[in-house]
């Protein structure tokens, strides 16, 4: 296999603004490990790679930075060579929408025109009209983590007030080019089998576009820190608050519950919070204001001392197109309480505690057997880590990537002889 010039795209990739910031650093750093030519071309926040990999930076107005209406003027008003696409995205914001994936398809798309020097280009899930005009000239692959429609659907059965249904019926407006544009695209991959079946009935792409390759995790970097002592009272979960989507409320409720029994037991959020929204209310409401912890903007080494020090690691979650939150903490050896939903099973087969989606009382009932049974468990997350490392290393899933980039450059070539 020879070297290539790879180019990433990402319409966002901030480093602590959640998975795709992480699959960015992390896939550029493998492809380069691998002896290949990595570039990044980014829209903000940008991302924090390696010093090796080469980030190429494409400007949009980065609206989100700000609610301030006069702030969000200043960045357009100051934004140098202003195009049609700023006003576009501008007025969208302005209106309620989302039109970075659209805007960052229509910059990457002149920008690659110009700068046309890729054996391959792989773009991470903008699924835009941009994108389609790549895949005419050049080798390309989409990479679709999961339908957004799922968290579009979970908004809304999260409220009935219409006020809230037309802000998210906005927001979720780039959905109707993301459904356009996916059944042309010729080549894509996701990390699961749950969501690649999503794609297909979500999306109308066909079974034989779609490559299941997971997401890899350096199993060094997530690893147990052998001089920590594990918290017995303390428990820890990755979500972002007030994304209904992460099932948050059902753990806080748990939580309620299990402090009759365990005064001491507390929960550590991976995550931010909104402070007067749903989840900070909640809390509130549950009298549980002294036992949750929210933490965010955390290294990676950060996190895994963090699950080094607790006992017991929760995913409430409705869906995961692919849980990095579960194969980070089970490459901790945590022993993991998990939701029997989308991908999940297909991550932890027998390595974890499976249970009903909405089920508080199903969380309070199994973290008490595990407290109760600690030793067991703790042999349990010791396979589960081993079977992390053998799963969802980075070698192997760069091998895959490869000979699927490989596949889609061969037959580009065909097709254009």
């Amino acid at each position: 296999m020879h070297k290539l010039n790879i180019a990433i795209l990402s319409y966002r990739s901030a480093e602590f603004g959640g998975g795709q910031g992480v699959y960015v650093k992390d896939i550029s750093n493998a492809l380069h490990r691998s002896g290949h030519n990595v570039e990044v071309i980014s829209g903000p926040p940008y991302p924090n790679l390696d010093s090796k990999i080469k980030l190429i930076k494409l400007p949009g107005l980065n609206l989100f930075e700000t609610f301030s209406f006069k702030d969000r003027l200043k960045k357009l008003y100051h934004k140098r060579n202003k195009k049609l696409n700023d006003y576009y995205e501008f007025i969208s914001v302005l209106l309620g929408g989302f039109p970075e994936p659209k805007t960052f398809g229509d910059r990457v798309d002149k920008f690659i025109n110009d700068n046309n020097n890729y054996d391959v280009i792989i773009d991470n899930q903008s699924i835009s009209f941009g994108m389609l005009n790549i895949q005419k000239n050049n080798p390309f692959i989409e990479i679709i983590h999961h339908p957004i429609t799922f968290d579009y659907k979970f908004e809304l059965a999260a409220s009935k007030k219409i006020k809230y249904r037309i802000s998210r019926y906005r927001w979720y407006s780039f959905l109707k080019m993301q459904k356009k544009v996916a059944p042309n695209i010729k080549n894509i991959i996701t990390p699961s089998n749950s969501s690649k079946k999503g794609i297909i009935e979500e999306f109308g792409c066909s079974k034989d576009t779609i490559t299941v390759i997971n997401n890899g995790l350096d199993t060094n970097e997530f690893a147990p820190v052998e001089s920590s002592i594990r918290d017995p009272y303390r428990l820890i979960t990755t979500a972002s608050a007030d994304v209904p989507l992460k099932g948050l409320d059902y753990s806080l409720k748990a939580l309620k519950q299990l402090k009759k029994e365990f005064p001491k037991i507390h929960l550590i959020v991976i995550g931010k919070i909104k402070e007067e929204g749903h989840t900070r209310r909640l809390i509130q409401k549950l009298n549980i204001s002294d036992s949750v912890f929210f933490k965010s903007n955390l290294s990676k080494n950060e996190i895994k001392n963090l699950y080094s020090t607790s006992s017991i690691a929760i995913v409430s979650s409705l869906y995961e197109g692919f849980g990095y939150p579960v194969i980070e903490a089970m490459s901790c050896q945590v022993p993991l309480i998990a939701t029997n939903v989308s991908s999940i099973p297909e991550l932890t087969l027998d390595y974890a505690t499976l249970i009903s989606p909405k089920d508080e009382n199903a969380i309070e009932k199994n973290v008490k057997e595990i407290l109760l049974n600690y030793n067991l468990y703790k042999e349990k997350a010791i396979r589960g880590r081993n079977h992390i490392i053998e799963t969802f290393n980075w070698d192997k899933i760069t091998s895959e990537y490869e000979k699927l980039i490989y596949k889609t450059i061969r037959s580009f070539k065909d097709a254009n002889l």
